[in-house]
């Protein structure tokens, strides 16, 4: 099995979840990465590394534990098996934060617009 990954990007060409990799210190942005190839190569991931957010539209998390920081990068599916990961952040509570989670929607959206699956 393999996922064929992408990032999303917006109308005007920015690239939130690289700005985000890009923000991250050298061996959180490993680990980070070695979590999405585990998305890209493995049929079942461990819950512990993606799963789905519950209450959203088909939005789904990577979950990537460094040190004492949580960071989390949203994604979703495409109709053909394609990831695309929309942002990322440094969690801070329990929750994902409902704003950081409609972003991800908003970002889906425009996504499925733009190629014209809506």
């Amino acid at each position: 099995m393999h996922r064929n990954v992408i990032f999303y990007k917006t109308e005007d060409g920015k690239c939130p979840v690289k700005d985000f990799l890009d923000s991250l210190p050298g061996k959180a942005a490993q680990k980070v990465t070695w979590v999405l190839k585990l998305l890209e190569d493995l049929n079942m991931i461990p819950s512990s590394y993606f799963k789905k957010l519950i209450g959203s539209e088909e939005i789904w998390e990577c979950r990537i534990q460094f040190g004492s920081n949580a960071y989390r990068i949203f994604c979703f599916f495409t109709a053909n098996s394609m990831v695309v990961l929309t942002h990322g952040f440094i969690k801070k509570s329990q929750k994902a934060p409902r704003n950081e989670i409609e972003r991800a929607e908003a970002y889906r959206k425009d996504f499925l617009k733009r190629r014209g699956k809506i």
